[in-house]
């Protein structure tokens, strides 16, 4: 699987920070599909100094709809599962493989349903995720195997994903040895942090939670 820099293909979407080289960061997207928000996101990591790749878990479908988006996500759980799986982790080999990546291993970041492939990729891939970032998603898994730090950001008035629901999963983590950061967003919603997203998007917590994850991951990914 190819990536070519700032060109968004069916494969995904590839930035690169000015010079060329620095530390891995692999954005998995929300079930929108990869829109123009995770475009964008990746290239503000490439300006913070990252190599940033999303992968195309929908092979291009992007849904402007709750409707459209319950869809993609029922397709690609139920119909081709292992396909999406098997996306996933070679994306996350491409990017350890690149080139212009430092360090010997790389950081993942999760906007709801992509909460669960990046909790994913930190269990199946222990010696490739030192950190992960989680956006108002949960999910269950076997923390013990897992041996990065987690950043969590989670919306008060969430509708999908309960604080109690974040809470349990939080104290999974610690309960298995994960050393975790958890955040509480008051008064934001689910897709908080998604500026394409006006009905949801609320400012104040999205630079918030951008400072404390840049923070985050250049404290465990940075020499």
């Amino acid at each position: 699987m190819s990536y070519q820099p700032g060109k968004k293909t069916t494969a995904g979407y590839l930035a690169l920070p000015p010079s060329g080289a620095g530390p891995g960061i692999l954005l998995l997207h929300a079930w929108w599909g990869l829109n123009e928000f995770f475009v964008e996101l990746c290239d503000r990591f490439a300006a913070e100094g990252y190599v940033a790749l999303a992968p195309d878990l929908f092979d291009g479908a992007v849904a402007a709809t709750v409707e459209e988006a319950t869809a993609l996500r029922d397709e690609a759980e139920e119909r081709n599962y292992e396909a999406t799986h098997e996306k996933g982790l070679r994306a996350l080999d491409s990017l350890c493989q690149h080139p212009g990546v430092q360090g010997d291993s790389v950081g993942v970041l999760g906007c709801s349903l992509g909460v669960w492939w990046a909790l994913q990729l930190s269990v199946l891939r222990p010696e490739q995720v030192a950190a992960a970032v989680l956006f108002y998603g949960v999910a269950e898994a076997d923390y013990t195997l897992s041996r990065c730090a987690y950043l969590g950001h989670f919306a008060e008035n969430d509708v999908f994903d309960s604080l109690d629901d974040a809470r349990a999963m939080v104290a999974a983590m610690r309960a298995a040895g994960r050393d975790i950061t958890f955040f509480e967003y008051p008064g934001a919603g689910h897709w908080f942090f998604e500026s394409n997203r006006p009905e949801d998007y609320d400012a104040e917590s999205a630079r918030l939670a951008w400072d404390r994850t840049v923070s985050f991951l250049n404290g465990h990914l940075r020499p």
